[in-house]
């Protein structure tokens, strides 16, 4: 492989900088400007230099041998000034080394995943928590990075490998008298994976979510004050309100971490029947992100009915509780009356709904799965049926053992790497 270099941390001015390089040439290109190689694994302070020996910067150097970095080759990572002049300077130094070019986005974790660093499950893992915004996000990307999911696949492996193995013996001993009867003991490995992969694909919808975030819309007649509660709900002036009817036209979106949620609230067009081709329109996009939201608060007005059928879990405010001779279940904008008890049951249904994640994160996680889980259906059908059909429940178990491998990037996946590695920065 090329020797590949590149700045790992953000653009622009900082305290310090790192740059990072990996490949076979990595430590010719710390001795070219460095003068030697530091002891690996321990921070040396070096001065820099380029190719005419003019000083660059003044560095902390760390070297990591082959199997023992990030990326299982051999590493080396300058810790310079972070200035915009001293990286670029470093940078085109090592530009100048032969057999080292600038990384591409992602090259670094890509190589990882090639040597056996990380598995597919923990790159995406690695993504997430590089884009993690809250707590729950954090945590959530830590277990998957961890190894949690790829051990799970592993244990779920050698059960289908033991099972496939079983079968496979009353084929090779089919004209012999086989000393035990071996289905019990397959039917129960194949039932506890198909059981574990159940309950996996069970959670990733919530797992999903935690990633992307939560969305609730607010929904409401036109002038019933969505907007201000919007607004309070931001701290800050997010959607333009005023006294007359149809002001929002558009979905206006809010970002909010709410108990280490992510949560995106969405201010929706007033619903009504108008001829304005407009405010049809916004109306029309508030019902498809109503209808498509997680959490729905509707506000409405004395003696009204929501707009929209409630779900399960959907909340049913009155509005302008500041109006009103009793404020129950009311709740208003303007004054806050009843802004934290309506945060409260939102981050309850949604830590409710957040507690059933499960590790696998991703649709790609739970269509492997799935597919894993059919095969796994169709062996079950088979086994009890003996010898004449054993060869053909094997060949399942060894379908649904692929599936779980492509889960982890064992098999079958350069259709996903490009598409992966292309959210990547270019040090990572």
């Amino acid at each position: 492989m090329d020797t590949i270099y590149a700045l790992s941390t953000a653009q622009g001015k900082a305290g310090v900088a790192v740059v990072r390089v990996s490949g076979p040439s990595a430590l010719d290109a710390c001795r070219a400007i460095c003068g030697d190689i530091p002891a690996f694994r321990r921070a040396s302070l070096r001065v820099l230099v380029d190719q005419d020996g003019e000083r660059l910067d003044e560095a902390l150097v760390l070297t990591f041998p082959e199997h023992q970095s990030f990326t299982g080759e051999p590493v080396v990572e300058f810790q310079v000034h972070g200035s915009i002049a001293v990286v670029s300077a470093v940078l085109d130094a090592l530009a100048k080394v032969g057999g080292v070019r600038p990384a591409e986005p992602g090259e670094f974790t890509r190589r990882a995943l090639e040597n056996g660093r990380l598995d597919l499950a923990q790159v995406e893992a690695l993504a997430d928590l590089i884009e993690s915004e809250t707590e729950a996000q954090r945590q959530q990307a830590l277990r998957v990075l961890a190894g949690d999911l790829g051990r799970k696949c592993e244990e779920w492996r050698k059960s289908l490998i033991r099972a496939a193995a079983l079968l496979e013996a009353t084929i090779d001993f089919a004209d012999e008298e086989v000393p035990v009867d071996v289905s019990p003991e397959v039917t129960d490995l194949v039932a506890g994976v198909s059981t574990a992969l159940k309950l996996e694909i069970a959670g990733v919808a919530a797992a999903e979510r935690i990633r992307t975030g939560f969305e609730v819309a607010i929904v409401g007649a036109p002038n019933v004050g969505k907007s201000t509660l919007l607004n309070a709900l931001a701290g800050r002036d997010a959607a333009i309100t005023s006294e007359f009817a149809g002001t929002t036209r558009d979905v206006i979106e809010v970002r909010m971490d709410l108990a280490g949620l992510p949560v995106t609230l969405l201010d929706t067009a007033g619903l009504r029947d108008t001829q304005d081709a407009v405010e049809s329109i916004g109306i029309e996009r508030a019902r498809d992100r109503a209808d498509r939201a997680d959490l729905r608060v509707f506000l409405i007005t004395e003696g009204q009915e929501p707009e929209l059928p409630p779900r399960s879990g959907d909340i049913v405010l009155r509005a302008k509780a500041d109006l009103l001779a009793n404020p129950t279940g009311a709740i208003s904008g303007k004054t806050g009356l009843g802004l934290s008890s309506l945060v409260d049951e939102i981050t309850k249904t949604l830590s409710a709904r957040a507690s059933g994640a499960g590790l696998a994160t991703r649709v790609r996680h739970r269509e492997a799965m799935q597919r894993g889980l059919e095969s796994l259906n169709a062996a079950m059908t088979l086994i009890p049926l003996g010898e004449e059909t054993a060869d053909i429940a094997a060949e399942e178990l060894r379908t649904s053992i692929r599936a779980l491998d492509s889960l982890v990037g064992r098999i079958d996946i350069e259709n996903v790497l490009d598409e992966i590695f292309a959210s990547f920065c270019l040090g990572k």
